[in-house]
């Protein structure tokens, strides 16, 4: 059976979430902490939170460059709000001592939809999702001021780029593990079911 074993970074943000919505996405979803817990799944997902803290716990606990050398070996990875912004290969205003992961050609701009206050929801139309809409939770969301070549535009919102995807890698400004609509999940699921090799069935 194709049942495809995903992590979540589990440094910070909205892990549980994320680890719900991939198992109602019919993925075998784990926490990951460690270089050895990453070894061991096909794919991972980097949840919301604080960009900056996440990066510097990555490098802390010995994951950025384990996980920085599987992105560029074609690992699937999808990155929500904060998990978007350390998939960028360039951040427009980074904080002293933040690093990114890299993986999608584009130019983030942190907290650009306002500070937690100003958070919000709408209605985003994600291609590759079929049926109605996503209901997008934006919190202290950031959006793609700038996309390359090599990457695809998803979605939009107000003229801002929302969602991307570049090869294996998937990522929103918004959390669709808030909102119990388990759709973009499941797009990454079949990313990460289409990306696995008849050996490792």
């Amino acid at each position: 059976m194709n049942t495809p074993v995903i992590g979540v970074l589990a440094l910070q943000g909205d892990v549980r979430e994320h680890l719900i919505a991939l198992a109602a996405a019919d993925a075998v979803a784990r926490p990951v902490r460690r270089p050895e817990e990453l070894a061991e799944v096909d794919a991972l997902v980097l949840p919301g939170g604080e960009s900056t803290t996440i990066s510097k716990l990555a490098v802390l606990f010995g994951v950025m460059e384990p996980l920085r050398a599987r992105v560029r070996d074609g690992m699937p990875v999808y990155g929500t709000c904060a998990g978007m912004i350390l998939l960028a290969d360039k951040i427009l205003d980074p904080r002293s001592g933040q690093e990114t992961i890299g993986g999608i050609d584009m130019i983030v701009r942190r907290n650009a939809f306002g500070r937690q206050n100003e958070s919000f929801e709408a209605a985003v139309d994600v291609r590759g999702v079929a049926g109605d809409p996503v209901e997008g939770v934006f919190i202290r969301a950031p959006w793609v001021e700038s996309v390359g070549a090599g990457a695809e535009v998803l979605a939009e919102h107000e003229g801002h780029i929302v969602a991307v995807r570049q090869g294996n890698v998937l990522a929103t400004s918004f959390h669709p593990e808030l909102t119990g609509d388990h759709r973009v999940h499941a797009l990454f699921v079949d990313m990460v079911r289409a990306n696995r090799t008849p050996e490792s069935l």
